[in-house]
């Protein structure tokens, strides 16, 4: 039988994961979009979830008492570890302060020095997990990892985080070329890319080792 870890990026791979041409809310384009929502809403997918995360806070003794990030990508998994958990609370960062009411930033647990770990489902630019970052730090958190389920590896997303996060931890549960690699494993898709011949890169021009999907080369052939 596959592991929790495993049957989650198989989930992954099969219900968030499409190849095609995507504009990309950093303004960029790309060759896929992944839509980690589709699996962390899923029943058995939020089941994965839960324990998947969990199981990486447990490994690294982070011990925090709640768990958050913005809204909503992280909204799934948010519920989804405090349901696996049992004891660890759950907040949302909204991305803007309410204009009434109280006015807060931190929905569901408030309490001021609290140790806690931010969530994200995908890391492009880390623009959405900063913010939270920023947002739990000003309330007044203690942030003791930073975690997300895929990170894409590029638009400096990664050392971005890291920057803004140190000297706290940034742990991402998979690469999307881990997922993009279990994707093309599914029946009736290529389970390999074919080889260019005498092409180039389409990034960078450098010679080409894939053309499948696009003409890239071994540094961007994800």
């Amino acid at each position: 039988m596959p592991s929790v870890r495993q049957e989650l990026l198989r989930l992954l791979s099969a219900k968030s994961f499409r190849l095609g041409k995507f504009k990309l809310s950093s303004g960029g384009t790309s060759d896929y979009y992944i839509d980690c929502r589709t699996t962390t809403l899923d029943a058995r997918g939020s089941q994965l979830t839960g324990k998947v995360f969990l199981g990486e806070i447990q490994e690294r003794d982070w011990r925090p008492e709640a768990i958050g990030g913005l809204t909503l990508g992280a909204d799934p998994i948010v519920t989804a570890v405090a349901v696996a958990s049992g004891k660890i609370n759950g907040f949302l960062v909204r991305k803007d302060e309410k204009q009434h009411g109280t006015r807060q930033q931190i929905e569901g647990f408030r309490q001021k020095g609290a140790r806690v770990v931010i969530v994200d489902d995908v890391c492009t630019t880390g623009a959405s997990t900063v913010q939270a970052i920023k947002a739990a730090r000003k309330f007044g958190f203690e942030i003791v990892g930073v975690m997300c389920l895929v990170e894409r590896e590029e638009a400096k997303g990664r050392s971005r985080v890291e920057r803004v996060a140190a000297p706290t931890e940034f742990v991402s549960i998979f690469t999307a070329a881990d997922v993009r690699r279990e994707h093309l494993r599914i029946p009736g898709k290529p389970s390999l890319p074919t080889f260019a011949v005498a092409a180039i890169c389409e990034l960078c021009g450098r010679p080409a080792v894939t053309n499948m999907p696009r003409n890239r080369c071994q540094v961007h052939r994800m």
